[in-house]
């Protein structure tokens, strides 16, 4: 059961509220607000510098910075979807957002994304946090007098969510907000391969395929794989793919195993970090059954749902003039954390 939360929509830790998102009478449509602000909305200006960041078992990750940190009053980690990069319009638009906020944002592309593959025959997933926690610990070596916050989009905001979950006393991050969390992965996986759904799930399959296969001309995974490259073609859905890639490349038994231990649902009740996490119920990616409820949350994390608003859409406005409600709300989540001035209380201490 939902509660109605206060006007000017302050977090409520350890509830789920209704959030305060309306869509517009032209925006309803739950794939109108995933399609539109990708394939038709203008992208943002967005001024950004690149940077290959080395890992400890000798691959790396592609970041990319936007703004400067040493001008900036705080800096906002970012993590992509699915098969994203800073190109996608959730990123590109919402980094250029933070950076007219006086923020600095770097985005942490996943191993493979951005436009280079990676050097080795794993990848990542919705569960991998070794990347992402090393990375935060550099940045924080990097710029220790910085007050640094944190947002996942979609498989990112799954990984930040069991990050958050791991490292219970971490203090690098002050906030996080997940947007579009797969919270199940198995419902999820099941949901997109029904309907017009498909179609999403098409698009993204072929480009994890053709880059799998790019990586298989350049690196043997003959002792890694048991699938061919034609079979690897034929594959119909995500569940294909976790089965015979995913899984066996990262260590999970299987497909379910791999859904079991990575879905996201299962770590809310631990994490320590004040976290606002963003869902709408009509998430074409998703089923609404996923939603969590109250007693999945710790007291220190907020679930935010509306009954509309797609994946990583939240759209308002006018179709010439259209609006992501989801900046104003990172903005107003954001803002005492960076500026040290946040009433939020934790175990009697106030971050």
């Amino acid at each position: 059961m939902y509660s109605k939360p206060q006007s000017n929509q302050n977090v409520r830790y350890g509830e789920v509220i209704t959030s305060d998102f309306v869509p517009p009478w032209w925006a309803k449509n739950r794939h109108v607000q995933t399609i539109f602000p990708r394939f038709i909305q203008k992208r943002a200006k967005l001024d950004y510098r690149k940077e290959k960041l080395a890992l400890p078992d000798g691959d790396f990750v592609n970041l990319v910075w936007a703004g400067d940190v040493q001008k900036s009053s705080g800096l906002i980690a970012m993590f992509h979807g699915l098969e994203g990069s800073i190109r996608s319009h959730y990123t590109n638009d919402m980094a250029a957002n933070f950076v007219k906020q006086g923020y600095a944002v770097v985005l942490m592309h996943f191993r493979g994304c951005g436009g280079e593959h990676n050097a080795t025959p794993r990848a990542y997933h919705s569960g991998e946090t070794e990347d992402a926690w090393y990375f935060l610990n550099w940045l924080e070596q990097k710029f220790p007098e910085t007050r640094k916050a944190a947002m996942g989009f979609s498989l990112g905001a799954n990984m930040l969510l069991k990050l958050l979950s791991e490292q219970p006393k971490q203090r690098i991050i002050k906030a996080a907000m997940a947007v579009s969390t797969p919270f199940n992965l198995e419902i999820c996986a099941n949901s997109i391969n029904l309907g017009f759904s498909r179609v999403y799930q098409a698009y993204l399959l072929k480009s994890m395929v053709n880059n799998l296969l790019i990586k298989m001309r350049k690196i043997d995974y003959g002792k890694l794989l048991k699938v061919t490259e034609l079979q690897i073609k034929q594959f119909k859905n995500f569940r294909d793919f976790d089965e015979h890639i995913t899984a066996p490349l990262h260590g999970f038994l299987n497909a379910d195993d791999y859904y079991q231990k990575c879905s996201s649902g299962s770590f809310l009740k631990t994490i320590a970090t004040p976290t606002l996490v963003v869902h709408a119920k009509d998430d074409p990616f998703m089923h609404e059954s996923i939603v969590p409820d109250v007693n999945a949350l710790s007291p220190n994390v907020c679930l935010e749902v509306s009954q509309n608003g797609g994946h990583v859409g939240f759209m308002q406005g006018t179709p010439w003039r259209p609006e992501i409600w989801m900046q104003q709300r990172a903005n107003t989540f954001f803002k005492p954390f960076i500026t040290n001035q946040a009433t939020y209380l934790s175990s009697g201490n106030a971050l």
